[in-house]
């Protein structure tokens, strides 16, 4: 069950390459009483986000084809989307949360949700 401090519908973009992945994500994120949005690409999921005005989270993996990978499309999203949380996943990359951008979250991969929806609680506080 999502975190009490996040209100609940509660719109997520989740952009990843990997179906396998993302289906798994998605079905998380479902369960929990998220509308979910996805996207197999930083490219495409500029596109959605250019688009719509009600993303709460940004939930990306960095390595990605295309010419936007996570980390650019978070940086982006600050620049653009101050109010929208940014939660960074992977795992072959090891970050810190001070490495994402506008005080967001990382959470490595394999992740559990327990740590995915405390990343959403806490991203966007420093």
């Amino acid at each position: 069950m999502a975190d009490a401090h996040i209100p609940v519908p509660f719109t997520v973009l989740i952009v990843e390459d990997e179906s396998l992945v993302r289906m798994m994500a998605v079905d998380m994120l479902e369960d929990a009483g998220f509308q979910v949005i996805e996207a197999p690409t930083g490219d495409a999921a500029w596109i959605i986000l250019q688009s719509r005005d009600d993303i709460d989270v940004l939930f990306t993996d960095i390595e990605m084809p295309g010419s936007l990978n996570g980390f650019g499309l978070a940086n982006r999203v600050a620049e653009h989307w101050p109010h929208i949380r940014l939660v960074i996943t992977s795992g072959r990359c090891q970050l810190t949360d001070e490495d994402v951008p506008d005080h967001g979250r990382f959470v490595p991969k394999p992740y559990h949700a327990t740590q995915v929806f405390s990343a959403f609680e806490r991203a966007g506080r420093s």
